[in-house]
């Protein structure tokens, strides 16, 4: 029996999802609770290896359940009791041996948070990024638009990517913002099939470059068909991105 977990974390203190001889990762601390409940050595398949300082609010992975002694809905609460606080297993469910969070799953939703304002706020550093100028928020929606369907996206992926092919699909593709007290919160989402290297944080910067009049939200379809990386938006820092959901 495999067991399906859905995970939120903050990723400031961790390496990245994946396991790193270099530094203290989710997946590890993750298998050593589980490793707790079970007795014996765990590994974990996720839907995504999120990078060093990505978060996530709904990161899905399986283990082997061979030997669970609770209720499978009951591993959540114990599991959060072995778990440090930045991690939480928000629920657990019994899927059929043959599935793979990787290569079953259909849709993946990331957002890219920005906090425009003329300074800083302490509170929000560690999940978005601060943005003093003004930002033209009608051209980041008009630029995000030119991402949807099926393309090729060699110019946001960046260099250490091993995918086999540049095409993704892009089902959704939205900028939002919220207005507060010292500025306002924007919000990039996007849905897709699958992403590249740093895709989404190159396609947020890319959109930010936008906002700031640096890139026509016209020249989007120009760059994506160049198929060079430099043509694109630099890619963003990791604190402001988080892994919003998987769907299978």
């Amino acid at each position: 029996m495999q067991i399906l977990l859905t995970i939120a974390y903050d990723g400031t203190h961790y390496c990245g999802w994946q396991r790193q001889e270099n530094g203290l990762a989710v997946q590890q601390v993750l298998e050593e609770a589980i490793a707790v409940i079970l007795e014996r050595d765990v590994r974990t398949t996720a839907s995504s290896r999120t990078d060093a300082g990505v978060h996530a609010l709904g990161q899905r992975a399986t283990f082997d359940g061979a030997g669970l002694k609770i209720p499978v809905e009951k591993l959540p609460q114990v599991l959060n009791g072995l778990l440090p606080g930045d991690v939480s297993v928000v629920a657990a469910q019994a899927v059929a041996d043959d599935f793979n969070p990787r290569f079953h799953a259909r849709r993946k939703t990331y957002m890219y948070r920005f906090h425009q304002a003329a300074a800083a706020n302490p509170l929000l550093n560690r999940y978005s990024l601060h943005v003093a100028q003004q930002l033209n928020m009608n051209a980041m929606q008009k630029a995000a638009q030119h991402f949807v369907g099926r393309l090729d996206f060699a110019s946001f992926c960046a260099t250490g990517g091993s995918a086999k092919t540049t095409v993704r699909d892009i089902f959704a593709c939205e900028v939002t913002h919220i207005p507060n007290s010292t500025g306002q919160e924007i919000t990039f989402t996007v849905t897709g099939g699958g992403f590249l290297y740093n895709m989404v944080r190159i396609m947020a910067g890319t959109v930010l470059y936008a906002g700031l009049g640096k890139t026509a939200p016209d020249d989007i379809p120009h760059i994506i068909a160049a198929r060079d990386r430099t043509q694109a938006g630099k890619t963003l820092p990791p604190q402001g991105l988080t892994l919003v959901a998987v769907e299978f």
